[in-house]
């Protein structure tokens, strides 16, 4: 079955197969629904707009994969840049308050920023690995097809990922004594 990206049909089929598992890869990229719903609608823009040919669904489904990885982890990086910037000219450090409505959801809400900061703090290689097998449920193939590695790389990457957030967990661990 050969999939053309213009063909109404074909899109729609493409489109509503896959737009969850766009929406879900990029969001915990970007952790931003309302970014991660316009990524989502750009990668299927762009979709429609190369006007390309795929041998199968599955094609189809992996190249929308890596153009979505591609712009969250763009909008994330350009996003840092700013933030910095906007830093360096205030001259401010970077604060944050919580109300203290519910110790529980502060403390839960501290803990998956703790591991949003952990996962910032990986090499890119390690962080979008961990980031599609985790939280996009993807397997190893299809993280493999996605970035274009192997299978073996893409096991032997989650393993050192899943080590280095619990090196780096453990220590701000240790840290808050």
């Amino acid at each position: 079955m050969n999939i053309k990206s213009t063909d109404r049909e074909d899109f729609k089929l493409i489109y509503d197969q896959n737009y969850q598992l766009i929406m879900q890869v990029v969001m915990h990229i970007v952790y931003s629904l309302d970014v991660a719903e316009d990524l989502t609608q750009e990668t299927f823009e762009r979709f429609y707009v190369k006007n390309m040919s795929f041998p199968s669904e599955e094609d189809a489904k992996y190249w929308l994969l890596r153009v979505a990885k591609n712009l969250a982890l763009n909008h994330v990086r350009r996003n840092k840049r700013e933030l910095q910037m906007v830093e360096k000219v205030k001259k401010v450090p970077d604060s944050t308050s919580n109300g203290l409505d519910g110790a529980k959801e502060v403390m839960r809400e501290e803990s998956r920023n703790e591991v949003r900061r952990a996962i910032e703090m990986l090499p890119e290689n390690l962080r979008v690995v961990i980031q599609l097998k985790e939280f996009s449920g993807l397997d190893y193939k299809a993280i493999g097809r996605v970035l274009g590695i192997s299978e073996t790389n893409v096991k032997v990457r989650v393993h050192r990922a899943r080590k280095k957030l619990e090196e780096v967990l453990v220590k701000e661990e240790g840290d808050v004594y």
